[in-house]
């Protein structure tokens, strides 16, 4: 396809658009109106006519599938249950599949409700359109699917409010199950309880007395007895309380705080007006709901533990009236709290900025019963500190990957596209004992993207700008069981390869393999045409490169080379358009961020290929080592002792308090050559000359834990040095 290029000259208009985005010259064209989208994505243009995870079906009971389906796969079983053999079952299996599709289209231009109600509008609509009486093909398609497709189960589309509803959804029956657990332990309690003091009542002197035994006598033949007399005979020698006075206290205020409990509804469809209520929108009200019923949760596992313990006839005073007296906040584990409902918190995405997401790591943290859903509806979005570089989300990203460095919990990030693939790992994040975090990018709208929501999001993973991925500090002691990049497509390579099927010139199908990159997904953000220039086809030249290859080239070998990527316009004919250098510095940094996950995921691990390689070096140098013996190396000083005799540091010095890294990797998005890791992959700064005091502000700015101590600049004619320090000043 490439046309080799006589004149150098000819392509300097090229060269200088990816050097200054600047179109010049008449061999350039900018690409807005064009409707181009990368080639790759040329057979998803009409996604309604595509049987795909979407739409959901909401289970309303939990069963073997989870707490959702999807409609293809719901109208696949019944085909192969009930569609008969033959010509018959192949015109009721297009009739079944039109109904469907209908319904998927429906749902994307925004129809809600339960799965039948839709079902039988989309019939009609289908009959209609078929010139057929609706009632004569809803009775074919609804009697063929009726009993199972009848299932009450709300249909969710893939949109920007579906991640908070499919979450909330599988919360609340999580918190069901839960429910129903701690219903049995407590109605057994109760009874039991109850039991104890009503056979100790029984036994005592109230219990003896006239109008007790009349009461506990059948209505029929009460006349016939004297209960006066009765009294006196079975009375005698009777205590007047069989149980001791402290024990009674116990046993009544136990049952009272069971009785009284406002954490779980008696039943599923009893939630009781006085019952706490679980679920918020941002976390303040979480943390401050949790603080102050903490007092209230205390006295109910107490209460828990006694009537355990008096049940099965095991409570010693000596030994147990100490340490209940003591038991308090403190005590509670993380099973006591487990017991009990998780809180529930969807921050909305118009809310997922600086203070919220301080507020979340600090709830996060603290270990509370809490699952936090946290959307991301633009990817792309401009740095704020006026650089231009892009973003690309690293808010976002940045927020799980400091979450998994905090430890002891959940984490899982992946696209709204991806939810129903990972509903197991959904699942083990509800039912995990501590807290849990959701990651989830939905696209906010056609605004930012041209692409349907769906296709967005699963674009978005596979150009590497929202990975998916999950860390699960329960799993195992090391990071090869506790973390996954299994939901990636590819995840050994730095991009996915993909098959591009066309017909060229002369009607020839040609197989082409084309990197799937992140400037194919900016590619489809209608905000970043002006880093993109058309290319016609007579000034294609061996000068362009994939944007794959171009960034596998040396810096300077890249440098007299233009990238391009391969697209389609809207009658589907193949273009190239060319990136300018701005872009292609946020494609090297999501490049990098991905190599960071890859690495926790232990591909192209960096400790152990240096590990292999001094091995294979010592294994090298062995016979020369039989001969001439190495001198000992000194013994290095223990780092406790380097630490404590570590002197005061200046307020112009700029270093990173490395102890309390949490391996972000923000500062080594920001220049890798100036922020690496230590062997506990711990940030410090390597070369301070090989950075501006610019990008040190920008990294203590953006460091969660605020680590990075910025100093004193050392380039005193560095531009913007004024702002520059009073944007320092809280850091230093």
């Amino acid at each position: 396809m490439d046309m080799q290029s006589k004149s150098p000259d000819k392509h300097q208009d090229q060269l200088v658009f990816h050097l200054s985005g600047r179109c010049t010259g008449e061999g350039l064209a900018p690409i807005v109106g064009l409707g181009l989208r990368p080639a790759l994505l040329a057979p998803y243009r009409d996604l309604g006519a595509l049987r795909h995870d979407f739409p959901l079906v909401l289970a309303a009971r939990p069963g073997a599938a989870g707490f959702a389906q999807t409609l293809s796969d719901m109208v696949d079983a019944v085909l192969r249950d009930v569609a008969p053999r033959g010509t018959e079952g192949e015109r009721l299996r297009r009739q079944v599949l039109q109904v469907e599709t209908e319904i998927r289209r429906a749902v994307d231009a925004g129809a809600q409700g339960l799965l039948a109600e839709l079902w039988e509008a989309a019939a009609e609509r289908v009959a209609a359109r078929q010139g057929t009486a609706p009632d004569d093909v809803m009775q074919q398609v609804l009697s063929l699917t009726g009993g199972a497709l009848r299932a009450d189960g709300t249909l969710v589309g893939c949109t920007a409010e579906m991640p908070a509803r499919v979450l909330t959804h599988a919360w609340q029956q999580a918190q069901q199950a839960k429910a129903r657990r701690f219903r049995t332990e407590l109605a057994r309690l109760v009874q039991q309880l109850s039991d104890i003091l009503r056979a100790a009542y029984s036994h005592s002197q109230a219990g003896r007395a006239p109008q007790s035994l009349r009461a506990a006598l059948g209505g029929p033949h009460r006349n016939q007895f004297n209960f006066d007399a009765l009294s006196r005979i079975v009375g005698k020698g009777v205590p007047r309380d069989e149980l001791p006075p402290a024990r009674r206290a116990r046993l009544v205020q136990s049952l009272a705080a069971l009785e009284a409990q406002r954490f779980f509804a008696l039943a599923d469809d009893e939630p009781g007006p006085e019952l706490h209520g679980f679920a918020f929108d941002n976390c303040a009200a979480a943390a401050q709901a949790f603080r102050e019923r903490l007092g209230e949760l205390t006295q109910l596992v107490k209460a828990l533990g006694i009537a355990a313990l008096e049940v099965r006839g095991a409570y010693v005073e000596s030994e147990h009236d100490l340490f209940f007296e003591a038991f308090d906040e403190h005590a509670l584990t993380a099973d006591d709290l487990a017991r009990f409902p998780d809180y529930l918190v969807c921050i909305p995405p118009d809310r997922n900025d600086a203070a919220e997401n301080a507020s979340m790591m600090e709830m996060l943290s603290s270990g509370l019963p809490v699952k936090v859903l946290v959307q991301t509806g633009d990817l792309l979005e401009t740095s704020s500190i006026g650089t231009g570089r892009f973003a690309f989300g690293v808010r976002s990203a940045r927020l799980a990957t400091t979450a998994m460095g905090l430890g002891g919990m959940f984490v899982l990030q992946t696209a709204a596209a991806s939810l129903y693939t990972q509903r197991e790992r959904i699942a083990q994040g509800l039912a995990a004992a501590g807290p849990a975090l959701f990651s989830v990018y939905a696209a906010a709208g056609p605004e930012t993207l041209t692409l349907p929501p769906y296709l967005a999001g699963a674009v978005a993973t596979h150009s590497r700008a929202f990975p998916s991925f999950c860390y699960d500090a329960a799993a195992g002691g090391d990071w090869a069981t506790r973390f996954t990049l299994a939901h990636n497509p590819q995840p050994d390579d730095d991009w996915p390869l993909e098959t591009l099927e066309y017909a060229d010139d002369k009607l020839q199908r040609v197989r082409e393999q084309l990197h799937f990159s992140f400037v194919d997904f900016a590619l489809v953000d209608p905000r970043n045409a002006h880093h993109f220039a058309l290319v016609p086809r007579a000034r294609w030249g061996a000068e362009m490169l994939p944007v794959a290859d171009w960034l596998a080239l040396p810096e300077a070998e890249a440098a007299a080379r233009v990238p391009y990527v391969l697209t389609v316009d809207a009658q589907d004919q193949l273009q190239r358009v060319i990136v300018d250098a701005r872009l292609m510095q946020a494609a090297r940094r999501c490049l990098l961020l991905w190599r960071r996950l890859q690495e926790h995921g232990g591909i192209n691990d960096s400790h152990a290929v240096r590990a292999l390689a001094q091995e294979r070096a010592a294994q090298a140098a062995q016979p020369a080592a039989a001969v001439v013996a190495a001198p000992a190396a000194p013994v290095a000083a223990a780092p406790e002792a380097a630490v404590a005799e570590a002197p005061a540091r200046s307020r112009d010095e700029a270093w990173i308090d490395t102890a309390r890294c949490p391996s972000c990797n923000e500062c080594q998005l920001i220049n890798d050559r100036m922020f690496t890791y230590d062997e506990r992959k711990q940030a410090y700064i390597k070369d301070i000359t090989a950075g501006t005091y610019r990008q040190l502000v920008e990294a203590a700015e953006s460091c969660q834990v605020a680590i990075i101590h910025p100093g004193k600049p050392r380039d005193p004619g560095e531009p913007g040095l004024e702002e520059l320090l009073a944007r320092a000043e809280p850091f230093r």
